[in-house]
């Protein structure tokens, strides 16, 4: 499955400061709060409706509200905390779960070490991280999902490289991925390039 890249001018716009060096931490991690809100737009944008009848202060009128509500946003941590506030700005009834996964430095495997997951079997779950880089780590937090009985799950982040797209491709083929920018490989350390460096550390300030 090909990825959704949301190629909004405002989006784009604030992804150019989200890469550059100099962009400070306090500021970093607003624009991945701002960035989260405008991809989530695009990520929901199929949500189904239902019909309902209210009254404005002027008369009854049928409008049309989110059918059954059944969200859920699961950020692997750390780094996808970044995003969560942004989500839940325009999601606020979302519920939240949590995947706590880290990259072997040399194989660049993922592990588990935290899963906290709400039921939400019937409903649309979101799982987000800022960058899809090896893709191992998307590929395993939704597996887990998967066995945990989750059926709708939707793949966020900031930047993507075709490595992980292709990983995400091959083991979860019903999965889409809604990303900002498509970028041109992996280094040799499995980062993305150009990409924005390491994302837990420049949201939180760490080294």
């Amino acid at each position: 499955m090909t990825p959704m890249i949301v190629e909004h001018p405002l989006l784009q716009h604030k992804l150019s400061i989200l890469r550059n060096k100099q962009t400070g931490t306090k500021e970093f991690r607003d624009l991945v709060g701002e960035i989260a809100t405008l991809l989530c737009y695009e990520a929901t944008r199929d949500l189904p409706l239902e019909e309902v009848e209210i009254e404005t202060p002027i008369t009854m009128a049928k409008t049309k509200v989110l059918a059954g509500r059944k969200l859920a946003l699961v950020p692997i941590l750390r780094a996808g905390m970044g995003m969560l506030d942004g989500m839940l700005t325009l999601l606020p009834a979302a519920k939240v779960g949590f995947i706590g996964l880290y990259r072997d430095e040399v194989t660049h495997e993922p592990h588990e070490y935290y899963c906290k997951l709400p039921d939400n079997k019937d409903g649309v779950t979101i799982v987000v991280d800022p960058m899809l880089a090896t893709g191992g780590s998307a590929a395993a937090a939704i597996s887990m999902l998967k066995a945990r009985g989750l059926k709708n799950i939707r793949f966020m982040c900031l930047v993507a490289a075709p490595e992980g797209v292709k990983v995400m491709n091959d083991e979860h083929p019903d999965v889409p991925v809604y990303t900002a920018a498509l970028d041109e490989k992996l280094n040799e350390h499995g980062y993305i390039v150009p990409g924005l460096g390491d994302a837990g550390d420049r949201i939180f300030g760490t080294h």
